[in-house]
């Protein structure tokens, strides 16, 4: 089956994805002066706008290429869930909601002549426990059987621990499930499909400091040593490179302008295992993901891609991957 082929399977497959929920508001502005209070830039605000974060990004970028999505997570008893629950039943994405005292995630950029002026965060990052814990761990059983495959979107908020995700692992069977990791949090990932580290998430997590390509491949095999059968890190103008079978594909970047890499790593991870859940081989699979990241780099703020401008990119842009033993 060619990638082409493989992006119509994509409407016949069912992700569910499990995670931290995050709530994206961008206000736009331009800069005329500096304050006369502190060395800070003034952001007349023009506009501002709200999308999905965290796994409810990584749905996201399901629906908009076709496939269907349902999306797992915790959110507080406030304004920005309901805003989060109603645009996931705009773009047709099933809620498995867990309802919780904490306050839904919010990440604030402020944006003026597109660039991201500051960034500041509401949150909490304490564990689940209790009620909360105890409703998540139930549902995770009869929603990973109904679908194809398994995303866990782990931003280290609470959501994602050892119970969690031996859960997912015990429900999944031999069902695909990729992990959009954290540092601090590889140990709980042992038994995972597919991990989708990016290069600093790499290095941290295998302990090996990644200098060129000799401590790559040593990081990549100690990290499927360590928790996962496969590895696919992602190095920015680098491209990225897939360990499996004894084996690493180095896959070059397929960006021609990078303007804003917000929500990148989820197109990654949404756009690799809807691919493999399709049919695709891993690499196959990697390089598809690959034309996917770069479609969303080009474009300011949380960007997901179609089916049109990805079939447009593989038709386009052909690459050539290297393969070596490990």
């Amino acid at each position: 089956m060619g990638l082409i082929e493989i992006l119509k399977e994509f409407k016949s497959r069912r992700v569910l994805v499990i995670g931290d929920l995050i709530l994206d508001r961008f206000i736009w502005g331009r800069v005329n002066r500096i304050s006369p209070e502190a060395p800070v830039p003034v952001v007349d605000v023009e506009d501002q706008n709200f999308a999905l974060g965290g796994a409810a990004n990584v749905a996201s970028n399901i629906v908009s290429l076709g496939g269907n999505a349902t999306v797992m997570g915790i959110v507080g008893l406030d304004r920005a869930a309901e805003r989060i629950r109603d645009i996931l039943a705009g773009q047709d994405i099933d809620f498995l909601a867990i309802e919780d005292k904490r306050p839904t995630t919010v990440k604030t950029r402020v944006i003026a002549h597109n660039q991201q002026v500051v960034r500041f965060d509401q949150e909490s990052r304490d564990k689940l426990s209790g009620r909360s814990l105890k409703a998540m761990l139930s549902g995770i059983d009869n929603a990973v059987r109904e679908h194809d495959a398994v995303i866990v979107s782990d931003y280290k908020k609470g959501v994602i621990t050892k119970q969690a995700v031996e859960r997912i692992i015990k429900a999944a069977g031999r069902k695909f499930v990729a992990v959009d990791p954290k540092v601090g949090h590889f140990h709980l990932y042992k038994g995972v499909s597919l991990i989708t580290p990016n290069l600093k998430e790499a290095s941290e997590g295998s302990g090996v400091e990644i200098r060129d390509e000799a401590s790559l491949k040593k990081a990549g095999k100690a990290l499927m040593k360590k928790c996962c059968k496969a590895v696919l890190i992602t190095r920015g103008e680098g491209g990225m490179s897939l360990f499996e079978n004894g084996r690493v594909s180095h896959i070059p970047t397929m960006a021609q302008h990078v303007y804003d890499v917000t929500g990148a790593g989820d197109t990654v991870i949404a756009v690799l295992t809807m691919a493999y859940a399709s049919g695709a081989s891993l690499a196959e699979a990697a390089v598809i993901a690959n034309h996917a990241a770069g479609i969303v780099v080009g474009e300011v703020g949380t960007a997901t891609a179609t089916p049109e401008n990805l079939r447009r990119s593989l038709k386009a842009l052909k690459i050539k991957i290297e393969t070596e033993n490990l």
